[in-house]
């Protein structure tokens, strides 16, 4: 897979995890997050060239992408995640309640998506 296929497979499973959960679908939810999370990895072990394409979705039109893509760079673009972060926890709804968890673990120093 091209990084670039492996970010739309991210957003693709951050939004339908998203969606599963909103309809009370916790089991297709899990299965959603095991995939973004696998392309995920995927792209971190391309280094900074997967963070990269990754970065990408910071301004991708769904919010709950946006953040999932945010809390996967925190520790690479931090000001850039950060502020994805910030202002989705200003809102409402699942990607608000996720925005604020993230912040809340990467300023207690629990935060560990992407280690050194």
């Amino acid at each position: 897979m091209t990084l670039e296929e492996l970010v739309e497979e991210f957003a693709r499973h951050v939004a339908a995890q998203s969606d599963a959960i909103l309809q009370g679908d916790a089991r297709t939810g899990n299965k959603h997050a095991g995939r973004y999370i696998a392309a995920f990895k995927k792209l971190r072990a391309a280094g900074d060239a997967g963070r990269d394409a990754l970065a990408v979705l910071l301004t991708h039109p769904r919010m709950d992408v946006r953040v999932g893509a945010a809390a996967c760079l925190l520790r690479y673009r931090t000001e850039d995640a950060k502020a994805v972060l910030m202002a989705a926890a200003r809102g409402e709804g699942l990607a608000a309640f996720e925005a604020a968890q993230v912040l809340k673990n990467w300023e207690s120093g629990t935060w560990g998506l992407d280690p050194v």
